[in-house]
This record gives C-alpha cells, sequence and structure tokens, in this order.
C-alpha cells in the first residue's frame, strides 16, 4: 500500500514500488514470533524425534494424535474466526505459521491440508449453521478434514470430474456416487469436502460430507516417493446419503470455491516450502562445518562455499516475495472491508485479486526448495544418500511441492493468461508501457520508470531493464500471436519465467533497501550481496527466457532488433560473484 492506494495484484511490472510501504519479515511483532517460536518447539519435541515413526505408518493412530497435539496449541485454528473456537489471526500471520510447521515433513502436509484445504472452504462459503456445526470441532482437531476434488481422469482439468450426485425422490438427500483420489488425511478424516457434479451442469458443486454418513470405502494407503507418513487414499463414494442442507454454497459454485482455496494453498505452500528449505540450508551449514576432509572442513571449499550462498540467496528472496504479497493481501482485505464488504468476501476477493503472486511464489518457493535439497544432499556426499541422514527424506518430500495446488506447468501457464486477462478488462495497464519500450529501441535509452524508489542508481537502472525486457518480449508476442498466444505453451512459459524472476528480484531489493534505512548499510551486507547475486543472476536467467521465446515467433529483420533491444535490456557489467559467495558464506557463518 502507498498512501491509501491499493497495489492491485500483478501491475508490479509496471509501477514503482517503494520499500517503506513493503512488509518485510523483520516487521513481524513480539507476538507474531512468540507464534512463530511455539510452532519450532511443537516440531522439535513431537515431530522430529518421530519422523521415522511416522513415515512407517506402523501406528495408524499417530498422526491423528499428533494433530489432536497441534489443536490444543491453537495451530488447527489459525484461520477459523474466534466466534468458532480460533484464533482469527491476520493473514501473514497464518504464512508465518504455515512456514514454521512447513519444515516437519508428512506432518506438515496433513496439517496444512486440514487446516487449508479442508477447513478454509467452510470458513469462506459455509453458511451460519454449517460454520456453527463444523468449524469448532475442526479448528480443536475433534474432527479432521479432508478435500476430495482430484478424480483418476481429472487432474489439472478440475473442473471435468465424473463423481455424480442425485438428489433423492423427497428431496431431503443428496446421494453421491465417484470415485476420488490422492486424498490427504483421507485415512483418518472426519469431514470430507466433496466436489460433484449434479445432472449435466457445467460446473462442479461442493458439499461436506461427514465420515458417518456411510456409503464410503477406501483403498489401502498409498506407497509414494515421499511425504510417506502423511494419509493418502482413494476414496470412493457409493450412493453416500448427504443431507440437502449440506451442500455448500450454492449448485454449481464448487469450481469457484475449488479455484480460490488453490488461490491460498499456493501462497501458503510457498510459505512451507520457505520453512522446509530453511532447516535443510541450517543443516547443510552446520554438516559443512563438521565435516573434514583434506586436513579441513569442506565448508571451507570454494565449491561448497558456492552452494551455501545459492542456498541463502534463494531462500533469501523467495521469503521476500512470500511475505511481500502476503501483506499486499491482507492490506487489500482490510481496504475492502472498510469499503462495507462482508470478512469472508473481503478475504477471497483480497486472495483472488493477488493470484498472479500466489501462482508465481507457488512456483518460485518449490523450486527453491528443489535447489535448496538437491545442493543439501550433494554437500553431505555419500551420506546425503543414506537413509540414516536427513537429506534423504528432505530430497524425497520436496518433489511433491512441483505438483501440489496445480503443477508448476499449469501454475506458469495460469501466470501469464491471468495477466493477460487483467490487462484485456484494464486492471492493469500492460499495453502502454509495452509500447513506450517499442518505441525506445529507436530512441536513446530510459530506464528510470517502473523501478523502486530508494535503490542505489545501479541496482535501481538493472531492475528497471529487467521490466523492460519482460515487457518488449510479452508486448511482441501478444502483438504477434494475438489471442493464439495462450496455445502457445513454451513462450508463454517463458514469459513466466522472466516475471517470476522479476517479483523475486525486486522483493529481495525491497527488503534490502528497507533494512538498510531502518539499521544502516553497515549492518546490510550480507543481505546486499545477495541481492547483487540474484540480480546478476536474474539478468542471465530473463536474457536466456527472453530469447526462447523471441526466436519462437519472430524470424529475420524484426527477430533482430528485438534481440538487440533484449540485449541491451539485460546487459551488465562483469561481476565477481566468486569473491561475493565468498564474503557470504563468512557472514553468514557469523550471523
Amino acid at each position: 500500500m502507498q498512501g491509501n492506494t491499493i497495489v492491485t495484484g500483478g501491475d508490479f511490472i509496471i509501477r514503482e514500488s517503494h520499500f517503506s510501504s513493503t512488509f518485510i519479515p523483520e516487521d513481524f511483532t513480539g507476538e507474531q514470533t512468540m507464534v512463530a517460536e511455539t510452532c519450532r518447539e511443537f516440531l522439535e519435541k513431537e515431530i522430529f524425534p518421530r519422523l521415522n515413526e511416522i513415515d512407517s505408518h506402523e501406528n495408524p493412530g499417530l498422526m491423528p494424535e499428533l494433530m489432536n497435539k497441534a489443536g490444543e496449541l491453537g495451530l488447527l485454528g489459525t484461520s477459523v474466526p474466534a466466534a468458532y473456537g480460533g484464533f482469527g489471526m491476520d493473514f501473514n500471520t497464518s504464512m508465518l505459521v504455515a512456514e514454521e510447521i512447513g519444515a516437519g515433513h508428512s506432518f506438515a502436509v496433513a496439517l496444512s491440508a486440514h487446516t487449508g484445504i479442508g477447513t478454509l472452504p467452510i470458513v469462506y462459503y459455509g453458511n451460519e449453521e454449517q460454520k456453527a456445526r463444523y468449524l469448532p470441532k475442526l479448528a480443536s482437531g475433534e474432527w479432521k478434514a479432508a478435500y476430495c476434488l482430484t478424480e483418476p481422469d481429472s487432474g489439472s482439468d478440475a473442473n471435468s470430474g465424473k463423481t455424480k450426485a442425485v438428489m433423492s425422490p423427497d428431496g431431503k438427500i443428496w446421494l453421491i456416487s465417484g470415485q476420488k483420489m490422492w486424498i490427504t488425511n483421507g485415512g483418518f478424516a472426519d469431514i470430507f469436502i466433496v466436489f460433484a457434479r449434479i445432472e449435466n451442469d457445467r460446473n462442479l458443486t461442493a458439499f461436506i460430507v461427514e465420515k458417518s454418513f456411510g456409503g464410503i470405502t477406501m483403498n489401502e494407503e498409498e506407497e509414494k516417493m515421499g511425504i510417506r507418513g502423511s494419509s493418502t487414499r482413494q476414496i470412493f463414494f457409493n450412493e453416500c446419503p448427504v443431507p440437502a442442507e449440506n451442500m455448500l454454497s450454492s449448485r454449481e459454485n464448487g469450481f469457484k470455491i475449488a479455484v480460490n482455496i488453490l488461490n491460498i494453498g499456493r501462497i501458503k505452500l510457498a510459505a512451507a516450502a520457505i520453512g522446509a528449505g530453511k532447516r535443510v540450508a541450517k543443516l547443510s551449514r552446520s554438516y559443512a562445518s563438521e565435516r573434514k576432509q583434506f586436513g579441513k572442513s569442506i565448508g571451507e571449499f570454494g565449491a561448497i562455499k558456492f552452494k551455501l550462498a545459492e542456498q541463502y540467496c534463494r531462500l533469501y528472496a523467495a521469503e521476500s516475495a512470500t511475505y511481500r504479497a502476503g501483506q499486499d493481501i491482507e492490506n487489500r482485505e482490510k481496504a475492502l472491508l472498510s469499503s462495507g464488504m462482508g470478512p469472508e468476501e473481503a478475504k477471497l476477493k483480497a486472495v483472488e485479486g493477488y493470484a498472479i503472486e500466489c501462482a508465481i511464489l507457488k512456483v518460485y518457493a518449490s523450486e527453491v526448495l528443489d535447489y535448496v535439497v538437491d545442493e543439501g544432499v550433494q554437500i553431505y556426499g555419500g551420506m546425503g544418500y543414506s537413509a540414516e541422514a536427513p537429506m534423504d527424506r528432505a530430497y524425497r518430500d520436496s518433489r511433491i511441492n512441483r505438483i501440489f495446488e496445480g503443477t508448476n506447468e499449469i501454475n506458469r501457464l495460469l501466470t501469464i493468461s491471468t495477466l493477460l486477462k487483467k490487462a484485456m478488462k484494464g486492471e492493469v495497464d500492460l499495453i502502454s508501457p509495452a509500447k513506450k519500450v517499442q518505441q525506445e529501441l529507436m530512441a536513446i535509452p530510459d530506464f528510470s520508470a517502473g523501478v523502486p524508489s530508494g535503490f542505489p542508481d545501479e541496482e535501481s537502472e538493472k531492475l528497471g531493464r529487467l521490466k523492460k525486457a519482460f515487457l518488449l518480449v510479452a508486448g511482441a508476442a501478444v502483438q504477434k500471436l494475438m489471442m493464439q498466444l495462450e496455445e502457445e505453451q513454451e513462450i508463454v512459459m517463458c514469459l513466466a519465467d522472466m516475471l517470476m524472476e522479476i517479483y523475486a528480484c525486486e522483493s529481495a531489493l525491497l527488503r534490502c533497501m528497507k533494512l538498510r534505512e531502518r539499521s544502516g548499510s553497515s549492518s546490510t551486507r550480507k543481505e546486499e550481496i545477495a541481492c547483487r547475486l540474484l540480480l546478476h543472476l536474474g539478468c542471465e536467467k530473463i536474457g536466456f527466457s527472453g530469447r526462447q521465446a523471441l526466436q519462437s515467433f519472430a524470424s529475420g529483420d524484426e527477430l533482430k532488433m528485438m534481440l538487440m533491444g533484449l540485449k541491451r535490456f539485460t546487459k551488465q557489467e562483469p561481476l565477481n560473484t566468486t569473491a561475493l559467495r565468498r564474503e557470504l558464506v563468512i557472514l553468514i557463518a557469523a550471523g
């Protein structure tokens, strides 16, 4: 928020941002920090000592027992309004809980499914009777929740589900029949949010189904590559009788419910991935300092310093971007509330307004986590491949995050399609800046517009050029391909990668500048190095993605001119990244 202006989702690519109005993790209050500490203590006491037991499934009652303990601490009611037994935490505080619990492997998945996709549909779409009946028990952990959307032939195309809901002759009961798969918490859930089709409706309808209703059977637990301790079942509904009053929201509103809840799930998955990544990075640093080879710690070797520095930089960017977006959502919600909108609708509209950022963050953070754990395995060497060391589980458990909440491919496509739709509606003016960038190719360069205020000239100019690189390529693609662009998925994914890198780099820089204003440049050397490294790598990535996109639809002199423009916008002075990474590792070790 700048002054009284609410930042619009996606317009970071064309607007000026200022660090003073950007939320950073260092802004969390003492109370919020205590919430985070409660989560860490819970993991240390209840989860980490029992990871092998959790993964083995030898004790089927263990996960529900751990969920009950989390409920006693209030960790299951973070987003449930206080009126229904929850804490009604603001958005970024609930994100902080997601981050801290994210280090908890299979338990993190179970808790996230319960508090997110299992509970939030009722929070946001339930009527008063439904909220009063279900939310207090879900907040306490007395009842556990699961979300039944995916089917054998319905994955990314979620609205194509074949599960049917048929009204009984007396009009009192819906009979639900169909098969759902990959249902997290399926083995012990008491409540299922089930999506089914009524007659030949175009869109799905959602229902709240209690396990006690009957007509529900399930397969044995799935054997999975990772998150082995989470309960994952195929569930069969065989004319399951559901009271008519248990329809959630209105008929055919199920697909909208699924989409909106997925937006929340995406940004919270980003937070969880950051929590998991931070733990792996910490373990990597510890092992690198303790493991001796050739007479010294392996952390003293340049090859290992490179990995440790990159882990830090990428997590720094992911964390900065995630909480920046989280607070933007919170600010928009407050503005909508002050305009007279109801609390549930305000929350949904706020998150929906930042669907682009939610998709970006889901992709970026999950891929950062995969990088961090992969290098963690490498730092551990042979022990990284041993089931006795922590990297084995971390490596396997991280991989699902690029599939959860919509695959990263789907989210990349969604990022650009949503941005283009906003542009067509006039919500984000992409056309005017894109035209200016094309005109600039024939004029003297001007790199001052649309960049964060207060950055050093060199960094400010570089970020401004990266934004223009995106506008150049995206504008040319839209102009050339028009409505066909969405069908050219390779081009769209290149554009998404460019946009994602810009958002991550800008968020890191905004955070760094805010910290520097607060404590002085002598205290922010670590953050400044991270930002310089991120921007340097960002220029290379954006240049690569831009070239791939341009070469896919342009040719001849037109292609040559645009490639020259792209080169102008992504050029940078030589930088001794080796020296910077080595200095950064020293600063990280010093705290």
